[in-house]
């Protein structure tokens, strides 16, 4: 078996193996809705798929006409969900307990990729769906204008909205915190301090868990979509904001990796950032 458990421990899964593919999706949804870079998810028939613990705290959001997507409602980690149409279900890698033996084999979406992000390894990619599962190019949300000096950024139904200018730095995590709060391959975070950033929209939305056991590490979401939202860290002084939750373009790009000692094994890092076996080195 190949086992899954949310963020605060509260939904546990498993899936039969084998699993059938692992494919990374760069749309816009997947990005808005992890709040990361883009989404890992691996397959596996939908009799496959069995909740083992805390069922009655999914949360779903219809995101489109085509599905809905499911979160845990306690810490807004993103949960396995069949997909619409088809006998297969998905589930978020970065939630998996151990490693699955199965590695990516392509990157979707790519037309709709974050202009931050760059894709440096040699996987196949496709702009849109893969052909077997019937291509076309899915659902993407609507444009956001630039305005000159803020960056924006919301989250998926588009409740809750935010700003910021200035940003202080952006790294990529793959510790096992982030990973499972993202549901992800690994989450890239800006870092702004918090009289540069401010809630346009939707503050009252805005849900937030703290890990019991880490001294600062939370996460925020919102409740109405589960999609990832900024952390405003008031004992630290700055917010933290999930990339893949952006609308524009921050200016910037991913200056490092950091916690690789625990970055998941299905994960290769492709380009030439510096890397940290922990956090990064004092500013």
């Amino acid at each position: 078996m190949t086992r899954g458990v949310c963020l605060c421990g509260t939904i546990r899964y498993e899936l039969d193996e084998p699993l059938q593919a692992m494919i990374n999706c760069h749309c816009s949804m997947c990005r808005k809705f992890h709040g990361a870079p883009y989404a890992t998810y691996v397959a596996a028939p939908a009799a496959a798929l069995r909740w083992l613990e805390g069922e009655e705290a999914i949360g779903t959001y219809r995101s489109s006409e085509r599905g809905s997507r499911s979160y845990c409602r306690h810490c807004g980690a993103v949960l396995p969900m069949v997909l619409p149409g088809t006998d297969l279900a998905i589930a978020p890698a970065g939630s998996l307990e151990d490693d699955p033996g199965i590695r990516p084999q392509a990157h979707i979406h790519v037309a709709s990729k974050a202009p931050w992000y760059a894709i440096n390894d040699s996987l196949p990619r496709h702009d849109g769906h893969p052909p077997e599962l019937g291509g076309g190019m899915g659902v993407e949300r609507p444009h956001v204008e630039p305005r000159p000096g803020v960056v924006e950024g919301s989250c998926l139904c588009g409740g809750v909205a935010y700003e910021f200018h200035e940003p202080l730095r952006m790294y990529n995590c793959h510790c096992r915190r982030c990973r499972r709060a993202r549901s992800a391959a690994h989450t890239t975070n800006i870092f702004v301090n918090l009289d540069d950033f401010t809630f346009t929209r939707g503050r009252e939305l805005v849900g937030d868990y703290k890990l019991p056991e880490a001294r600062f590490f939370s996460v925020s979401f919102c409740r109405q979509c589960g999609g990832k939202v900024p952390r405003v860290s008031v004992e630290r002084g700055f917010a933290v904001v999930p990339a893949g939750t952006l609308d524009t373009d921050p200016g910037m790009k991913p200056q490092a990796h950091i916690f690789v000692g625990s970055k998941a094994p299905w994960v290769e890092i492709a380009d030439d950032l510096p890397q940290f076996a922990e956090g990064p080195p004092p500013a």
